[in-house]
């Protein structure tokens, strides 16, 4: 048996079949750190809270530490930035790892697959995934787990492309990138990532409205749909005109790198994955997009 384990900006998720279903375990990608005080772990252990403790300090991770963060008037920390580790957060590698521990568990027998998901290379930045690459494989495989790496587009073409023969293109809309494969019979024949994505969108509105950014991101979540008609001034009037202008960077960069390939007169489906590809209307909004913009493939 193998597991997929997709490192996020914003969630950590593992996968893996149990039968004829696949299982997820998911995890926000974000530590809640707190001075330690027997008061505050005897309230978080009633709580049932998942954390550590590292010297003096108490670690609250994932979906916790935004339930926390208010409690104690904090603000979380995330070791992640723009879609790989940060180099901001000293943190960042163990708290990585204490996360992955979590969601992935310990391998079902020696040496069991994981199967990364990791960022193509940037064209709009100087963002290089391979130290972000290399720390994950050496993590995953210091738990007894045999780490196998691949795009994130391309990941999305294998798990949705199947009865088109591998034949498409997979983008990805995360929070810290957009990653984006078009794959002929299973290989690449483009593969680019962007440096947009939730974040970018949510750090944009929020500067446009005078919105703290994380209750933009509560709103994007929460009741956020893509539609014509929005309040002007709005949270969602911002975030309208954002997601606007990252579908069509996108799109035009995609148009672009097939336009310096030769691609085949096939179809190429295409699918739409992420979390910041979830709020109603975006296929929509992303099928009208295409059809103006257009692309040198059907």
């Amino acid at each position: 048996m193998a597991k997929g384990l997709d490192v996020g900006t914003m969630n950590i998720v593992c996968s893996e079949m149990e039968g004829d279903n696949v299982v997820f375990v998911q995890q926000r990608n974000a530590f809640l750190e707190l001075d330690y005080s027997d008061l505050t772990k005897m309230m978080l252990d009633n709580a049932n809270v998942q954390y550590v403790m590292r010297g003096d300090k108490i670690y609250i991770l994932g979906d916790d530490a935004l339930k926390f963060a208010t409690v104690f008037k904090k603000s979380v920390r995330r070791p992640m930035k723009s879609g790989i580790l940060s180099p901001e957060e000293k943190e960042a590698v163990p708290i990585i790892k204490l996360i992955l521990e979590k969601v992935l568990g310990s391998p079902s027998s020696n040496g069991e697959v994981v199967c990364i998901s990791s960022p193509a290379n940037t064209i709009d930045s100087d963002i290089e995934p391979t130290y972000h690459r290399k720390t994950l494989e050496a993590l995953v495989k210091k738990m007894g787990y045999t780490p196998f790496t691949i795009d994130e587009g391309l990941a999305v073409i294998y798990s949705e492309l199947a009865d088109n023969s591998f034949t498409g293109i997979g983008i990805s809309f995360g929070a810290g990138l957009t990653n984006v494969t078009v794959a002929y019979f299973a290989a690449p024949i483009v593969s680019f990532s962007i440096a947009r994505g939730g974040d970018w969108i949510d750090e944009n509105a929020a500067k446009a409205t005078g919105v703290p950014k994380e209750q933009v991101c509560a709103i994007k979540e929460s009741k956020f749909e893509l539609k014509y008609e929005v309040e002007l001034g709005s949270v969602e009037g911002a975030l309208a005109i954002y997601y606007d202008y990252l579908l069509t960077y996108v799109i035009e960069n995609l148009r672009r790198k097939l336009a310096e390939v030769s691609p085949p007169q096939v179809e190429f489906p295409v699918v739409l994955a992420g979390g910041t590809a979830k709020p109603r209307g975006f296929k929509e909004a992303f099928e009208e997009k295409i059809s103006r913009v257009g692309l040198p493939v059907e």
